[in-house]
């Protein structure tokens, strides 16, 4: 099982500098991977939560991948339908070989009604759109001529180099927990990479009604990669009042034996815990971080 760190691209703490520092200090650490998030438009609702400034996660992972070795590289989660995904292809295979091969493709179909509104998206068809652009970034990836002839998008013989440097393409990690997300996840995917999850939940119902749909389309079930909040406290918390990563050092450590059994391979700690300002400083999720590690 490899672990990884989520960096905050976002909030007032968020600058080049810090970029650099989470990423240098995850990899000095020995976490195995780093991802970021994805906002285009900085509507009120992503706002509330995620607020400006709010660094791009092709650009910022791009300047991440020249200042770190060995460490992979993701996006925990692109939002497919705010790109073209001819645009998105591109990136991808562009930044897949600017790290040399350390690129970890996560997705998502989005959740802010008013950042669909302000790019002038239909948010009821983010799924649809989400399904046919992974389509279509599947074929460029894995083709050096592509052609698509579909519901949202069309073209015919676009030339897709330079060419990804893992073939045929980086792995694909789908987010989400919903019927359609996991679906997506066993049709497009290499990884399911739900968030914010419990245990019991996963095992119970989640990885059941994965391996369930696998069944049904004829695929392999893809690989479990969750992210888990991570927030170490000094006394137990109730079993029924916390998600994975929560509580103890030995309720965290518990949480991930469980994942393990399983079978996970990735596990992503995400340290945001709502609070915007907590992002000017960084060294009390470091602490944490060096804790588990």
């Amino acid at each position: 099982m490899r672990f990884g760190v989520n960096i905050l691209n976002f909030g007032p703490g968020a600058s080049p500098d810090c970029l650099g520092r989470w990423a240098r200090f995850s990899e000095e650490t020995g976490y195995h991977f780093v991802m970021i998030s994805d906002h285009v438009t900085i509507t009120a609702d992503v706002q509330a939560t995620y607020p400006a400034p709010f660094y791009d996660p092709f650009t910022a992972l791009a300047w991440i991948a020249a200042r770190t070795n060995q460490i992979e590289l993701g996006t925990s989660v692109a939002i497919l339908p705010y790109r073209h995904p001819l645009h998105t292809a591109r990136l991808v295979a562009n930044l897949d070989q600017l790290s040399g091969g350390r690129f970890i493709f996560g997705i998502g179909a989005g959740w802010a009604k008013q950042e669909f509104e302000a790019l002038d998206l239909p948010f009821h068809r983010r799924g649809a759109l989400t399904d046919e652009y992974l389509d279509v970034i599947k074929t460029c990836l894995a083709n050096d001529i592509a052609s698509h002839m579909g519901r949202f998008v069309s073209f015919a013989e676009v030339h897709t180099g330079p060419r990804s440097v893992r073939s045929p393409r980086p792995p694909i990690w789908v987010g989400g927990a919903s019927e359609g997300a996991l679906r997506r996840a066993v049709r497009y995917g290499d990884g399911w990479h739900p968030i914010r999850i419990r245990v019991d939940w996963l095992r119970d119902k989640g990885l059941p009604r994965l391996r369930s749909i696998a069944e049904e389309e004829g695929k392999p079930v893809p690989a479990l990669c969750p992210r888990i909040t991570l927030r170490l406290t000094d006394s137990r918390l109730p079993e029924d009042q916390r998600v994975a990563g929560q509580g103890t050092l030995d309720q965290v450590r518990g949480d991930l034996q469980d994942l393990a059994s399983l079978g996970a391979e990735y596990v992503l700690l995400d340290t945001y815990d709502g609070e915007p300002e907590a992002t000017r400083h960084p060294e009390k999720d470091w602490a944490m971080l060096r804790i588990l590690a």
